[in-house]
Parts: C-alpha cells; sequence; structure tokens
C-alpha cells in the first residue's frame, strides 16, 4: 500500500493562521516574518480523542442561558497556598492551566512537589523530557524519602499511548511535562511545531471538558520570553501562570497572565532551596537586608505586585566617571526610566550628573516595574551622590514626574498599613494620597510632600 502523501502549508507562529504560501505580514494578527512551513495532514488524520475507547459520537444540543444553574464549580485545594492564591482559590475541575517558565526556573519541581502531597486523588505525571529514575530522584529530594502518595508516572511522548493510559488509568488529575515534547502519530510534523503543539493541546482540552479532570500543562518559553508555539495555545488553555525569576537568585514569581476562574492581580512568591521551593508568606522580611547599619546609597521602597504589598530595598551608587562617557547599569528596574529620573534631578534640582557614573540594584534579584517606586530610587540616588545615609526608619512611597513632582500612587492606604509592620518610623508619600483616610490606628509617621526638593529637604536639611 502506498504511503499517503501529505502536502505542505504554512502557520503563523503567533495565531496559527494558515496560508498556501509564505506571507512576510500574518493577515490575522499583523506580526511580521512569523509564518513557517509544515506538513498538513489530510482531514482524514486530524486529531480527535474522547473519555470512552470507541469515541464519543453524542451531539450537543443548545441550552437556553437561563435555564443554566449557576454554580460555584468546586475547587480542588493544592498544598501550595501561593500556588491555590494564583488560581483564583485553588483547581477548578475540568479546567486546563498552562505553566510557563524558563529552563531551569523549577517548573516541574513546582508541580512535582505539590502532587507528592497529594493524597485523596489519583495523578498521572506524563514526562516527555525525563527518565522515571530522574524524576523518582528529583521526588527523593522534595519529599524526602516520603512516598506515600497516588501519584504515577508515564514517560511517554506519543499522545495515542497516552491517551490509551489514560482511558484504562482514569486519573483525577493530570500533569503534562512539556507540551512541546507532545507529538500524535497521525500528524507528519515533528513535536513542537505549530500543528503538534495545537492538536495536543486541543485534544487535552476536550478530555478535561468531558470527563472534568484537571489537566496542568508545563510549556517551554522561546527568546522573546512567551510561551512556545502558537499563540492559540494560550487562547486553548483556561489558565497561564508565567514562572518568573534568575536563576542566580532565589526568589521566583508566579504570575498569572490569563485566568478564567479568578483574577490576574495575585501573585506567589517562592523562595528556591535545596529540597524544593518554600513559599514565602512575608517577602519583605526576606527581601530587606540587615538594616542594623546606615549607609549611603540605600532607600526602602514600598511597592505592591498583583495585590500584595511588599517592601524592597533599592541600592545606588553614584561615581566620577573614570572614562569620557557616563555609565548606567540598571538591575531590576526599568533604565530608560532611571534615565528619566536622572534628566528630573539634573534639571528641577541642579545636580550635574551627566558625568558620573550611576548604578542602580534592587536586591532580591527582582524585576519591579511599581512606578511608585521613583521616590525611593531618586532617594537612593541622591544619598550616594552627597554621600549621606538615610535613616532605616524611613520608606518611600511615591511616582516622580518630569516636572519633578510627586504624583500620588494606587493602594496608599495598604502601603503604609505594611511599612508599620514591619517597624518603620516614618514613610515619605505623595501630598494629599490619604485624603479622608483615617489615621488613627497608624503609629507610624506619615510625611507628605509635592515636589521632589521637598523630598531632599526633609531627608538631608
Amino acid at each position: 500500500m502506498a504511503k499517503q502523501q501529505y502536502k505542505t502549508t504554512f502557520f503563523c507562529k503567533n495565531c496559527g493562521n494558515e496560508s498556501p504560501k509564505w506571507l512576510g505580514k500574518c493577515p490575522a494578527c499583523g506580526e511580521w516574518n512569523t509564518y513557517i512551513e509544515e506538513p498538513k495532514a489530510p482531514k482524514s488524520a486530524s486529531v480527535r480523542y474522547s473519555p470512552s475507547v470507541e469515541g464519543s459520537h453524542q451531539v450537543a444540543e443548545p441550552v437556553k442561558i437561563s435555564e443554566i444553574r449557576a454554580e460555584d464549580q468546586p475547587r480542588i485545594n493544592l498544598p501550595s497556598g501561593e500556588l491555590n492564591r494564583v488560581l483564583g482559590g485553588g483547581l477548578v475541575p475540568g479546567s486546563i492551566v498552562l505553566l510557563g517558565g524558563e529552563p531551569g526556573i523549577g517548573k516541574s519541581t513546582l508541580v512535582l512537589q505539590n502532587v507528592l502531597r497529594i493524597r485523596s486523588r489519583r495523578v498521572l505525571y506524563v514526562s516527555g523530557e525525563e527518565s522515571p529514575q530522574q524524576l523518582r530522584m528529583r521526588a527523593d529530594r522534595i519529599a524526602g524519602g516520603r512516598m506515600d502518595c497516588e501519584c504515577y508516572l508515564l514517560c511517554e511522548t506519543s499522545l495515542d499511548k497516552i491517551f490509551s493510559s489514560i482511558r484504562s488509568f482514569q486519573p483525577a488529575l493530570i500533569i503534562v511535562d512539556s507540551i512541546q515534547t507532545i507529538a500524535s502519530d497521525q500528524l507528519e510534523s515533528a513535536p513542537g511545531s505549530v500543528t503538534q503543539v495545537r492538536e495536543c493541546a486541543a485534544a487535552f482540552q476536550r478530555y478535561a471538558k468531558e470527563t472534568y479532570t484537571p489537566v496542568i500543562l508545563i510549556g517551554h518559553i522561546n527568546k522573546e520570553g512567551s510561551i512556545a508555539g502558537p499563540k492559540v495555545l494560550e487562547h486553548i488553555v483556561d489558565a497561564v501562570i508565567q514562572f518568573e525569576g534568575d536563576r542566580n537568585y532565589l526568589y521566583r514569581i508566579l504570575r498569572p497572565i490569563k485566568n478564567r476562574f479568578g483574577n490576574t492581580n495575585e501573585i506567589g512568591i517562592y523562595e528556591m532551596k535545596e529540597d524544593g521551593l518554600r513559599e514565602v508568606t512575608n517577602p519583605s522580611e526576606l527581601l530587606l537586608s540587615d538594616r542594623d547599619s546606615e549607609l549611603s546609597g540605600t532607600a526602602i521602597g514600598v511597592t505592591i505586585d498583583g495585590m500584595r504589598p511588599f517592601l524592597i530595598e533599592v541600592q545606588a551608587l553614584v561615581s566620577t566617571a573614570a572614562y569620557g562617557t557616563a555609565q548606567r547599569s540598571v538591575t531590576g528596574f526599568d533604565q530608560r526610566r532611571m534615565n528619566m529620573l536622572l534628566a528630573v534631578l539634573e534639571k528641577r534640582l541642579g545636580f550635574k550628573l551627566a558625568q558620573k557614573d550611576v548604578f542602580l540594584n534592587i536586591v532580591g534579584g527582582l524585576k519591579v516595574n511599581d512606578p511608585a517606586l521613583d521616590l525611593a530610587v531618586i532617594s537612593a540616588i541622591l544619598s550616594s551622590n552627597v554621600d549621606m545615609a538615610i535613616s532605616t526608619g524611613v520608606c518611600f512611597a511615591g511616582e516622580v514626574g518630569l516636572s519633578g513632582e510627586i504624583r500620588q500612587v494606587t493602594r496608599c492606604e495598604q502601603r503604609v498599613t505594611e511599612a508599620q509592620k514591619l517597624g518603620f518610623d516614618t514613610i515619605i508619600i505623595p501630598k494629599n494620597n490619604l485624603k479622608g483616610v483615617k489615621r488613627d490606628a497608624w503609629t507610624i509617621k506619615v510625611v507628605e510632600v509635592s515636589r521632589v526638593e521637598d523630598a531632599f529637604r526633609h531627608l538631608f536639611g
């Protein structure tokens, strides 16, 4: 029998749009140079999986929206409280979650240490990257030899064989590590291609919805930092969670990008240890270094990431440029925003910083985008420039405008409460940011400033 011939077509890596020829610009999403050529399987070889062995041939009937019972779906509480918070209160039955992150950031460790602590549900961990021996070694390191769980391993990359095992095993939770390594035998393209990722993810999505079995997909990211594969992958799933952090530092942030069952303002913070990831319930205490000694160039800012306020240390070093061109080095902060703040200091306060090297560092390896950190950044720069230390009991929260004004920030009351809880004596905030807020319960001194020079005079006289 002659082998079936497959035609080739072009797919957009961003949105999955199909075209019979290569296009420079995708007409669907507008992105440039995203079309790649891949084999196209005939319609007879389309991937279709259902809960039963024979296949599901039932036709779905339309239902009037007023007749649908509006009930909150019971959630599955995972052992990690931080992960439950990011998911919106737990894992929803029938949902499909995509967890992405850089290589070695701890995606597999996070999922494995959660499923090893689940006692009441049968979990199927499908691995296309590691052998059973590798997973057992990691499990021993995480669980410390305690294996009284219902976690079963399946090291397989064939989608057809995976679903054959799923139908016979009937798990209550499915983990796929990773979706880019899974391939269907019915498609000619290689694993990780646009066609394979789209069809395999759609197969797991159909199974999850038909059987109310939650599925967690672990995904790779590309060099731009987004989830590898077509953009339609993020549309198929119910929640997209990004695991962020620098492998050279201990802290990791779990950040939701999309969540159909909760908001995307919550974050989870973890600390990488030898025995796995540890939840950080109070990140402020870990991100602040020893504050007993006063050193110039250090300021404490109160930032909010998602819904959680925490205090973070900003370090700055200003020195005379050893060469003709002044250096500007930033870690954890937007360099263009720092250049704007330096221009404000030079124009509005008269500090000559054009011929000086400026180095800025956010302690802990975190990347902060909160504009309320502006006041702490300029305070650290001014402290280093005049070589005068800021009192260890002072913290900052305020956005700096181009004219040198201190602009109001969101959730200022929450920031002040967090600073008082950690034992700070004074917090400098924008003027009128707490108008109408009762301050009877506060013991912390609140200093309101309207311009950068007002903050400078308060700090250094």
